[in-house]
C-alpha cells in the first residue's frame, strides 16, 4: 500500500493504517472520551462559539462609512486612547484592592495567633500550642469557605483565568469569563485564598481581572447590574472588545510584576492571532498606565512618600547586587552558565513532573468531583486549607532547624530592608520553638508571606541549611500541585517562583559547600532557579524573559535568565505541554496553535470542511427562517441562489459534472433530508396560521398522487423566491443531483443578524417589492450585543409567517474564501492570522462546497482527517 510508507501511516498513535479501520474515529473518541490510550485521554469537548474578528462589510456598515470623515475618524481614535487609559488605571486600582486587604487580612491573622511571633517557649510548657494550631486552622478555614463560596456563584472565576484568557485572545468565546460578576468573585476571591494561607498567588488571577475590565469597561453596561447603561455607540463588536481584552490582560500582568513591556509581550506571546502596530502602541500605553497607577498608591500608603513611586509592582525582586567588602563576589560569571543550563533541564523535567501530577489531579476532578453536588467542591478546598495549615505548622516545629542570627541575615541590602521590614507581619524571621538570638529557618518561609519568602531566599545570605530548603521544596512542590485547580480563585506564578527560588538556593549551598565555588551569589541561583522552574511549568519564553527582567531592574541577568528558560521550555516540550495548555485542552476549548505541522499539508481544505450545508436564499420567507433557527445550532448561514444556468448540464445523465457534487457525495446527511426536519419542525412553531399551513400539507401528502417530482421542482424554478414552498419538500426518491444542486455563493448571514431582522419585524409581503422592507442602522444592528437574544425565547406570534424576508443588505457579501485545493496549512494561516470565525470553501465555478470552523482546524480534527486520508491511499 503506498500510504503506508509514512511513518504516520503505518502506525498512528491510534492505529496502523494497513489494519482494518476503526467503526470510530479518533475525532469521534476524543469527543466522546474513550481513547484508548491513557496518555490522549482528554475529557468531552464542548462546542465552544467563536468571535469574530473580521468585519462584516454589509450595507449598515457601508452607511456608516459614508458618514466617516478625517475629524471622526481622528475622535474615534482619541476615544479609544481615552478607553485604553481608563482601563490601565482601573486595573491598577483592582491590584491595588487586591493587594492591600491581603496584607489586611494577614495582618488581622497572625495579630490574633500571637503565639506565632512571640512567647513560643511559654506556650508550649503551658500547653496552649494545639490552641495556637486551632485559631490558625479557624483563620485559613473561614477564608477558604468564603473563597469557595463566590466561585459557586460564578463558576469560571476558579483558578487563575490565564487558560480561558489565553483562549479569548485566541478567538474562543469562553462563557461569562469576561462578565462583572466574575471580576467581583476573582478579586474578593483571591485576596480571601491568599489571606486564608492556600499556596496560591494573587499575580496569575490579576491577568483576568485586567481582561474583564477591558472587555467591560468600553461597553457602559453590565448584564449582573442591569441598571448601569450607558448611551455609548462605540466599541460594538468582537474586534473592539478583543482588542481592549489584550489590552487589560496585559495590564494585569504589568500590574502584577511592575513589567509593562513584559505584559505587552505576554499579549501577544499567548494568545492574540491578530496584532498591527497601533494595537501595540495602545496596549503598551495600558500597561504604563496600569503600572503606575498602583506604584503612585502603594508608594503612598506603604512609605508615605507620594509620587516617590517605589513599588512598580504586586511582586518586587529587590536589588540583586554584591555586598561592598567582598571584593571576589560577583552576579554571574561565563563559567555559571553550564550550571544553569543544567538547572534548566532540571527545571524543565520537575515543570513537567508537576504538570503531569497536576493533570491527573484535574482529570480526577472533572469526574469524580465535579459531577457531585457543589458542596463536595467547597470541602474539597477546605480538605487542602486544613492540610496545608497542618503541614506547614508541624513541618516548622519538627523539620526546622534553630540558626544562628547574624548581622549577614539582618542587614541585608537596602533594598530588601525597605520592603521587609517596613510591616511587622512581613518580619524576616521567625524564632518559631528556638531560643534567643536564634530563628526556626522552615518557620521563617513558611509563616511569611510568598513575596518576602522570595526576598529572602533571593536577598539574605547563609540564612537556611540544605536540608531546609530540599524538605521545604518536596512540601511545597506537592502542596502547590494538590491546590492549583481547585475551586477557589488562585494564581501559580509566585509559588512556581518560590518553589524554584528554593530549588535554585539549595544548588547555590550544595555549590559552596561541598564543590568550594564560594565565589559565586546564592541570589542569581535562586534567580535561576526560579526561572527554570516557572519556565518549565508555564512554558513561556519571550514575555517571561522580559517579565524577569523587569521584575529586577537588573539587565545583565537578560541572557542567564533567556538561555535557562529555552533549556526549560525545550525539556518539558519533550514530555507534555505547559500547564495553561493542559487546562485547555481538559476543557475541551478549540484552541489553535500558531501554525500546523508539516505532515498535515497532505490534507486539503475539501478534506477538513463540514459539506453539510444549512443555506438560506437571499429572499426568504419568516417561516422557513425560524424553522432553520430553531433546528440548528449554526451561528452562520451562506445565502446562495440556484445556477440554472448549469442546471442543464447538471442534469444530464449520470455524470456528477458539478464540482458541488464531487466534494458532497460522501455525506450522510443529505439536503433533502434537512429540508424535511425543517417542514417537520414547523409545526413548532406559535402561528395558527403556520399550523394550518403545516396541517394543510400533511392531510395533502397522499400516496395517490404521483405527479413527478422533479418535474415539479424543475418547473419551481421559474418562481421568484425558490425557496418559499417548505410545504413542498424533496423526497427520498430524488438521486443525488436532485439533491445537490448548484448553490451560487453570495455571502454570510449570522445567526445573530437573522434573530435581530425577526425580532424587529424587517420583512415584506409577496404583493409588495423588497424596497418596501424597514431599514436597520449599523446601531441597531448593534443594540443588543454582545448578548442577541435567543430564537428560542422570542415570542413570534404577532409576525405573519408568510412574509419575506430581505436578507441581501445585511449579510456579508464579501467574507474570505478558499479553494477545495487549498492547502491545510494556508487555510490554517488564513483562518487564525485574520481572526476569521467561518471560511466558505467556493469552487471555480462560485458554487459553495461547504464551510471550515474553528473545529475542523483543532489538532484532533486534523489528525482524525489524516488518519482518513492515510487509509484512503
Amino acid at each position: 500500500m503506498a500510504g503506508c510508507r509514512g511513518s504516520l501511516c503505518c502506525c498512528c498513535r491510534w492505529c496502523c493504517c494497513c489494519g482494518e479501520r476503526e467503526t470510530r474515529t479518533p475525532e469521534e473518541l476524543t469527543i466522546l472520551g474513550e481513547t484508548h490510550e491513557e496518555e490522549d485521554e482528554i475529557l468531552p469537548r464542548k462546542d465552544y462559539e467563536s468571535l469574530d474578528y473580521d468585519r462584516c462589510i454589509n450595507d449598515p456598515y457601508l452607511e456608516v462609512l459614508e458618514t466617516m470623515d478625517n475629524k471622526k475618524g481622528r475622535r474615534y481614535e482619541a476615544v479609544k486612547w481615552m478607553v485604553v487609559f481608563a482601563i490601565g488605571v482601573c486595573t491598577g486600582l483592582v491590584g491595588l484592592f487586591v493587594d492591600f486587604f491581603v496584607r489586611l487580612f494577614t495582618q488581622l491573622k497572625f495579630g490574633v495567633v500571637e503565639t506565632f511571633s512571640v512567647a513560643v517557649e511559654e506556650c508550649s510548657q503551658k500547653g496552649c500550642l494545639a490552641l495556637s494550631l486551632l485559631e490558625l486552622l479557624g483563620f485559613n478555614l473561614t477564608f477558604v469557605f468564603l473563597g469557595s463560596l463566590l466561585v459557586l456563584i460564578e463558576p469560571v472565576a476558579a483558578g487563575s483565568g490565564v487558560p480561558e484568557i489565553k483562549c479569548y485572545l485566541n478567538g474562543v468565546k469562553v462563557p461569562g469569563i469576561v462578565r462583572l460578576r466574575t471580576l467581583l468573585c476573582k478579586a474578593f476571591g483571591v485576596l480571601l485564598s491568599v489571606a486564608g494561607g492556600l499556596f496560591v498567588g494573587k499575580e496569575g488571577p490579576m491577568i483576568h481581572s485586567g481582561a474583564v475590565v477591558g472587555a467591560g469597561l468600553p461597553q457602559f453596561q453590565s448584564i449582573s447590574l442591569r441598571k448601569i447603561q450607558i448611551n455609548f455607540p462605540y466599541f460594538r463588536s468582537d474586534r473592539d472588545k478583543r482588542d481592549f481584552v489584550s489590552a487589560g490582560a496585559a495590564a494585569g500582568v504589568a500590574a502584577a510584576f511592575g513589567a509593562p513591556i513584559g505584559g505587552t509581550l505576554f499579549s501577544l506571546e499567548e494568545g492574540s492571532s491578530f496584532w498591527n502596530q497601533g494595537l501595540t502602541w495602545k496596549v503598551l500605553f495600558c500597561s504604563m498606565s496600569a503600572t503606575f497607577t498602583l506604584n503612585f498608591f502603594r508608594s503612598g500608603i506603604q512609605f508615605g512618600s507620594w509620587g516617590a513611586f517605589q513599588l512598580p509592582g504586586l511582586l518586587n525582586f529587590g536589588e540583586f547586587k554584591c555586598a561592598d567588602s567582598d571584593k571576589k563576589c560577583h552576579l554571574w560569571t561565563a563559567m555559571d552558565l553550564g550550571f544553569f543550563i543544567v538547572m534548566g533541564v532540571i527545571g524543565g523535567l520537575l515543570g513537567a513532573t508537576f504538570n503531569c501530577l497536576n493533570k491527573r489531579l484535574a482529570k480526577y476532578r472533572m469526574r469524580n468531583v465535579h459531577p457531585k453536588p457543589k458542596l463536595v467542591r467547597v470541602l474539597e478546598s477546605l480538605l487542602v486549607s486544613l492540610v496545608t495549615t497542618v503541614v506547614v505548622f508541624v513541618a516548622s516545629m519538627v523539620l526546622g532547624e534553630c540558626r544562628q542570627i547574624s548581622s549577614s541575615s539582618q542587614i541585608g541590602n537596602d533594598s530588601f530592608l525597605l520592603q521587609v521590614t517596613s510591616e511587622d507581619v512581613n518580619s524576616s524571621i521567625k524564632n518559631f520553638f528556638c531560643p534567643n538570638e536564634t530563628y526556626n529557618d522552615m518557620a521563617t518561609l513558611f509563616f511569611n508571606p510568598q513575596e518576602s519568602a522570595i526576598l529572602q531566599l533571593f536577598h539574605q545570605d547563609g540564612t537556611f541549611s540544605p536540608i531546609t530548603l530540599a524538605l521545604f521544596f518536596i512540601l511545597y512542590f506537592l502542596l502547590a500541585c494538590w491546590t492549583y485547580g481547585i475551586s477557589v480563585p488562585s494564581g501559580l506564578f509566585v509559588p512556581s517562583l518560590l518553589c524554584g527560588a528554593a530549588f535554585g538556593r539549595l544548588v547555590a549551598n550544595v555549590l559552596k559547600s561541598y564543590i568550594g565555588l564560594g565565589h559565586i551569589y546564592s541570589g542569581t541561583f535562586a534567580l535561576i532557579g526560579a526561572a527554570a522552574f516557572l519556565g518549565g511549568v508555564v512554558r513561556m519564553t519571550i514575555s517571561l524573559t522580559v517579565i524577569l527582567i523587569e521584575s529586577t531592574n537588573e539587565i545583565t541577568y537578560g541572557l542567564p535568565i533567556m538561555i535557562t528558560l529555552m533549556v526549560a521550555k525545550w525539556t518539558g516540550d519533550f514530555f507534555n505541554k505547559g500547564i495553561y495548555d493542559i487546562h485547555v485542552g481538559l476543557r475541551g476549548v478549540p484552541l489553535l496553535e500558531w501554525e500546523t505541522e508539516v505532515e498535515m499539508d497532505r490534507l486539503r481544505a475539501s478534506d477538513v470542511m463540514e459539506p453539510n450545508l444549512t443555506y438560506v436564499y437571499p429572499h426568504t420567507r419568516v417561516q422557513s427562517l425560524v424553522s432553520i433557527l430553531r433546528t440548528t445550532v449554526h451561528h452562520a448561514f451562506p445565502v446562495v441562489t440556484e445556477n440554472r444556468g448549469n442546471e442543464k448540464e447538471f442534469m444530464k445523465g449520470n455524470q456528477l459534472i458539478s464540482n458541488n457534487i464531487k466534494f458532497k457525495k460522501s455525506s450522510i446527511l443529505t439536503r433533502a433530508a434537512e429540508q424535511r426536519r425543517r417542514s417537520q419542525s414547523m409545526k413548532s412553531y406559535p402561528s395558527s396560521e403556520l399550523r394550518n399551513v403545516c396541517d394543510e400539507h400533511v392531510a395533502s401528502e397522499e400516496p395517490a398522487e404521483k405527479e413527478d417530482l422533479l418535474q415539479q421542482m424543475l418547473e419551481r424554478r421559474y418562481t421568484p423566491y425558490p425557496n418559499l414552498y417548505p410545504d413542498q419538500s424533496p423526497s427520498e426518491d430524488w438521486t443525488m443531483e436532485e439533491r445537490f444542486r448548484p448553490l451560487t455563493f453570495h455571502g454570510l448571514i449570522l445567526r445573530s443578524q437573522l434573530v435581530t431582522l425577526l425580532v424587529r419585524g424587517v420583512c415584506y409581503s409577496e404583493s409588495q417589492s423588497s424596497a418596501s422592507q424597514p431599514r436597520l442602522s449599523y446601531a441597531e444592528m448593534a443594540e443588543d450585543y454582545p448578548r442577541y437574544p435567543d430564537i428560542h425565547d422570542l415570542d413570534l406570534t404577532l409576525l405573519n409567517p408568510r412574509m419575506i424576508v430581505d436578507v441581501t443588505p445585511y449579510m456579508n457579501p464579501s467574507p474570505f474564501t478558499v479553494s477545495p485545493n487549498t492547502h491545510v496549512s494556508q487555510v490554517f494561516n488564513l483562518f487564525r492570522t485574520m481572526g476569521l470565525r467561518h471560511l466558505p470553501v467556493v469552487n471555480a465555478v462560485g458554487e459553495i462546497v461547504g464551510i471550515i470552523t474553528r473545529h475542523n482546524l483543532t489538532y484532533e480534527f486534523l489528525q482524525a482527517r489524516l488518519r482518513q486520508h492515510c487509509q484512503a491511499l
